[in-house]
């Protein structure tokens, strides 16, 4: 079974949302026939590179609340991710463009480490003191490294503005496809869809009904068996 996750390293809720599903899935018995793909979505995809900013100004102003409401309703997802067991930063954070993380991990993927490095750029974003929008290129350099992928190929993909691009703006299409307009956007087997930071009880539901409710392998022969190769061999044409 396929879980797609849509999600921006940018968003809080992705980050806890990982955590609750993650929780979810360690308790499910068939864990180990689950493959987990991790798919780009940029809260602000026109934001220019380069661009970034206190996180409380542009909570306040982006939601018509004063910062003393921006920074207690960073102080409530600092909770919901310590419920989590998930450090976060709730003063002194910033934000800003994100789609080379997204590049970045389109090669994790390649590699087989998309998930480490997704946890290592949350864990960079949220709960550590060094932005990863300013100095941004060696900064995701060490931690596509930590991830386990390659410093000099890191670097080519972070030089060429077109390494992935296609395969980020590929998610996001398909994305809006699916109807999702807002992150995280879970999707099990192309047939369930989990919107939004759950709890990990219905991320346990999702999981068990997608599996349940797998269709079975429907074998049309025509009739009669057809030639085919086995482990005895293949099957030889009689005149």
């Amino acid at each position: 079974m396929r879980v797609e996750i849509w999600s921006d390293i940018a968003c809080p809720w992705c980050y806890v949302g990982k955590a609750r599903f993650e929780k979810a899935l360690a308790a499910f018995p068939h864990r180990d026939a689950v493959e987990v793909v991790h798919r780009s979505f940029e809260l602000d995809p026109t934001r220019a590179k380069g661009d970034s900013g206190a996180v409380i100004p542009m909570l306040a102003q982006k939601y018509g609340m004063t910062e003393d409401q921006a920074r207690a309703a960073e102080r409530n997802l600092g909770e919901n991710a310590a419920s989590e067991g998930l450090d976060y930063l709730t003063e002194g954070r910033d934000h800003g463009n994100t789609f080379d993380m997204h590049r970045l991990l389109h090669l994790a993927k390649e590699h087989g480490r998309q998930d480490e490095l997704i946890g290592l750029l949350y864990r960079a974003n949220f709960a550590e003191e060094r932005s990863v929008f300013t100095d941004a290129d060696e900064h995701l350099v060490s931690l596509a490294v930590e991830a386990g992928l390659d410093a000099d190929e890191a670097r080519a993909v972070l030089a060429d503005p077109d390494r992935y691009a296609d395969d980020v703006r590929a998610d996001e299409r398909e994305a809006a496809e699916l109807g999702a307009n807002g992150v995280p956007f879970f999707v099990l087997d192309r047939a369930y869809g989990v919107s939004g930071a759950q709890p990990a009880e219905v991320f346990t539901q999702a999981l068990e009904q997608a599996w349940g409710n797998r269709s079975p392998l429907q074998v049309i022969d025509g009739g009669a068996g057809a030639e085919a190769c086995g482990p005895d061999g293949c099957a030889v044409p009689q005149n």
